[in-house]
């Protein structure tokens, strides 16, 4: 079962969250949030917005990797994939990202 993990990380203990596909794999990481409600809004956008195609945007790195981003309406960046070598794994990635955000549970964890 997908999941969304929040855990604090980093010197000012920030509020963060990923989602993990099935298989245990992060498929998308969010910024930091200074407060856990925060945080959780950021996940509920997630599950809001990856339901639509057009919030998705599809980059490349300099270094000639594959990534993404989930963005809200007003366009802020929610949440960003990993790197991938192909197009074509971005791209799974993002329909990871559609077929599991909305089912996905909620857990706290330590980083």
């Amino acid at each position: 079962m997908a999941k969304f993990e929040v855990y604090q990380s980093g010197k000012n203990k920030e509020f963060r969250f990923r989602l993990k596909a099935d298989n245990g794999q992060t498929i998308l990481s969010s910024e930091g949030y200074s407060s856990k409600a925060s945080c959780m809004n950021g996940i509920e956008s997630v599950k809001k917005n990856s339901a639509d195609p057009k919030r998705f945007t599809k980059t490349t790195t300099p270094t000639n990797m594959f990534r993404f981003a989930v963005t809200a309406a007003n366009s802020q960046i929610i949440g960003t994939s990993q790197n991938y070598k192909t197009e074509s794994g971005r791209d799974n990635g993002i329909e990871s990202v559609k077929r599991n955000a909305v089912k996905a549970e909620v857990k706290e964890v330590e980083k």
